[in-house]
């Protein structure tokens, strides 16, 4: 047999996603010929980094692993669905292995192109666990989404399981969303469609976004140029904003971070997942029940007045988008370097993440409404509306000046510079230039 060097595109050995399609479920096995070439080459270290990486978490093999994070390779590689190496260990239920990528940084939340994450593959296979390991680094467990038909249409579809019925807090949690679910509608937030609640499982049914996530597109294409940030940026302040001033109770999102932001079929993005929000009705502010962990919200984007599990209001929201904004421009996480328990200790010791990226990345304007919005008074941080007027008026700067290059660039063609062949002599009147004009 002969071991060809080029890598296969997807990874195909073991159990599949859970998400997958039925012609990818994990029945399907593949060809004996491919199987056999992928373990040869895998195993022989001749393919890229993505498959021998997934291939190692696969059979278990921790040393391999561990040498081949320690020479550079990316633990948050991916195959062409999107899948990582956590997500083939979850699947096998291989909770070493998935303890060694999660010290190494690997994402937790990280989601396959079916939106399927290691903790949903996990539950899938009833591996318990890797369920109790990833819960205990940040994975969410309240519902998992999957695409389905309705009425000739395709939806995402939130299920809640039998455990549903004999937690109180859950059940709570599926009513309050539901609730938020039904009393709004706008272009940038996602549009409820429907729900069941008298049958296990329990749904929420909302419109299906095929191009998925915030924090997918971010890992893929890394730092945005800035007129596409702000692009986003303003979205993003239009969703929340029509959240901020919902009448008669603002409603606040509380959980505002990438994952949480979806992109629709012609790239749009649309603020999702309601889950811990709250709504503001008599009182201006409100406070949670019980401190904030990182079960309910990544801590990479709380305010420092929720994990202090302190009164607050809409501002906190404003905060994680300063965040998110600052990390579409510099292309990693809030303080990647970091781990995350040890970031809202940063936070509330007034220290933000750096801004790295170049002076050019930060139009006029943006850096300065960045430290705005995160501001460690929340009464100093400005409102949605506000950050709106702000983002036009960049975004208008960056279309003039790209509308003067534009301009400028269609009549470069027009000008050269002289050379001594284009000297002129003075008693002929003729040039010694051959080129004709």
């Amino acid at each position: 047999m002969t071991i060809k060097p080029k890598s296969p595109a997807r990874f195909k050995l073991g159990r599949q996603s859970s998400l997958a399609p039925d012609s990818r479920t994990p029945t399907e096995t593949v060809t004996e010929d491919e199987d056999e070439d992928l373990v040869a080459a895998a195993a022989a270290g001749i393919v890229d980094p993505t498959i021998r990486l997934m291939y190692l978490a696969n059979e278990g093999d921790i040393d391999g692993i561990k040498k081949m994070l320690d020479s550079g390779t990316n633990v948050d590689y991916r195959d062409i669905d999107g899948r990582t190496a956590l997500h083939v260990a979850a699947c096998q239920g291989r909770t070493d292995v998935v303890e060694l990528l999660l010290n190494r940084g690997a994402k937790v939340v990280s989601m396959d192109r079916w939106g399927s994450t290691p903790l949903a593959d996990a539950v899938y296979y009833k591996n318990n666990d890797v369920i109790k390991l990833l819960e205990k680094h940040g994975a969410k467990p309240p519902g998992t989404f999957h695409k389905a038909s309705w009425r000739g249409i395709d939806v995402a579809v939130k299920t809640f399981g039998e455990e549903m019925f004999t937690d109180e807090d859950k059940v709570n949690a599926f009513r309050d969303e539901l609730a938020l679910l039904q009393k709004i509608r706008h272009p940038n937030v996602v549009q409820f469609l429907g729900a069941v609640t008298q049958s296990t499982p329990m749904m929420i049914v909302t419109e299906y976004l095929p191009k998925g996530d915030l924090r997918q597109y971010l890992d893929r294409k890394g730092p945005l140029l800035p007129a596409h940030a702000v692009k986003f940026a303003l979205e993003i302040a239009r969703g929340m904003n029509y959240l901020h001033e919902h009448k008669p109770e603002a409603i606040i999102h509380c959980d505002l971070e990438p994952p949480n932001i979806l992109r629709d079929d012609s790239g749009h993005l649309k603020v999702a997942d309601f889950g811990i929000s709250k709504l503001l009705v008599v009182k201006k502010t409100v406070k949670k029940d019980k401190p904030t962990t990182s079960l309910d919200s990544s801590w990479r984007y709380m305010a420092p007045e929720v994990y202090r599990n302190e009164e607050y209001d809409t501002k906190v929201d404003v905060f994680s988008f300063a965040l998110i904004l600052q990390e579409m421009i510099e292309g990693c996480v809030p303080f990647h370097l970091k781990e995350e328990s040890e970031v809202p200790k940063a936070y509330i010791e007034d220290e933000r993440p750096p801004f790295n990226a170049s002076i050019k990345s930060y139009p006029f304007g943006l850096r300065e409404l960045i430290q705005d919005c995160w501001d460690k008074e929340a009464s100093k941080r400005p409102t949605f509306r506000e950050i709106i007027t702000a983002l036009e008026l960049i975004s208008d700067r960056i279309a003039r000046k790209m509308g003067w290059k534009v301009r400028l660039g269609r009549c470069l063609p027009r000008f050269r510079l002289f050379t001594k062949r284009d000297y002129v002599n003075p008693s002929s009147g003729r040039s010694s230039s051959s080129i004709t004009r």
